[in-house]
């Protein structure tokens, strides 16, 4: 049983006022590899479905994606497209063009963790820059959850001054190799990424619902920036609603509108994903994960996260008795 006898008013303090900026605090990019691709005409990659997500960057000469819909987009110079969960998509100098795993190109490893690739086509083609890492969170949280197959953002560099010095400084990297370009370059590819979803959330589909009204919308976007940066603190529906500064029945509305769940429902499984984070990368026992969540035995919190996760926490815990 979860205490909620606590009053206080949200992590208020500890946010910036920016609902995107609170939320990529707690959204992290690890893992970072990062490649140059000098494609010659005709080429065609195909990209399975993976856990790492992806992202991509057209430097010079437009190029096709397959979507995860299937559906194939003309991507032009300047243009940007960001996977989060490593669906499955294909990129190509045309449509029509046969596609095949990145196996069958050649690829040279520059340094740790960068990569160059070219291949022996006939036509100087498609210059591209792209990426593959992994978020601190896995596909199934309700943050990731809410993220569309593919986030793509038009004329990036228009948009975003900044980008066409990241990709030099990054290209200058690669081609020193010097002593620690690996994770200089990962870092650079973290500030990449992160401008891609921002370019998405401020000029992408518009959608009216999930992910993106719920980050525009200041006051439902500071809720989710809240729950997802301290995960373990009491979120009842009460406080949430003064947080927001509406009646509890008018927020539990506007809130499952937005994002489609109840808030008591994603609080719930943003707090099972993070207890999985704890048992599977921190290491922590099952009794520690429960009482930091606030579960009077270890019993209740494990029937709560079998509810969500699917499986009793012992299973990621195969150490130790649940």
């Amino acid at each position: 049983m979860l205490d909620r006898s606590s009053k206080t008013p949200l992590a208020a303090s500890s946010l910036t006022g920016d609902a995107l900026t609170d939320i990529l605090r707690g959204l992290r990019l690890d893992g970072v590899q990062y490649g140059r691709c000098e494609m010659k005409e005709p080429w065609g990659l195909e990209f399975p479905k993976q856990s790492a997500a992806r992202f991509y960057f057209i430097g010079q000469k437009a190029c096709w994606m397959r979507m995860p819909s299937g559906e194939w987009v003309e991507m032009k110079a300047g243009d940007a497209v960001l996977v989060p969960r490593g669906a499955p998509h294909a990129l190509a100098s045309a449509p029509d063009v046969p596609t095949a795993p990145l196996q069958g190109y050649q690829v040279t490893e520059i340094c740790k963790n960068v990569y160059g690739m070219k291949n022996e086509g006939c036509t100087p083609g498609t210059l591209l820059f792209c990426g593959t890492m992994y978020f601190n969170l896995d596909s199934l949280h309700p943050l990731l959850g809410m993220m569309p197959d593919a986030m793509r953002t038009h004329e990036l560099e228009a948009y975003e001054p900044s980008i066409p010095h990241l990709l030099e400084a990054m290209a200058r990297e690669v081609k020193m190799e010097r002593v620690g370009s690996g994770g200089i370059v990962a870092r650079l590819a973290d500030v990449l990424a992160a401008s891609i979803i921002r370019s998405w959330v401020e000029r992408g589909c518009g959608d009216s619902k999930g992910w993106i009204a719920a980050v525009r919308d200041r006051e439902i976007g500071k809720v989710l920036a809240a729950i997802h940066l301290e995960p373990n603190r009491d979120w009842s529906v009460e406080t949430l609603a003064r947080t927001m500064g509406a009646s509890r029945s008018g927020f539990a509305e506007r809130f499952a509108t937005i994002v489609g769940e109840t808030p008591a429902k994603y609080v719930t499984q943003v707090r099972m994903h993070q207890a999985r984070q704890w048992l599977v990368h921190d290491r922590l026992k099952i009794a520690v994960v429960a009482n930091r969540l606030g579960y009077e035995s270890e019993a209740a919190f494990s029937r709560a996260f079998k509810r969500v996760i699917g499986a009793p926490p012992s299973h990621y815990r195969g150490d130790e008795a649940a």
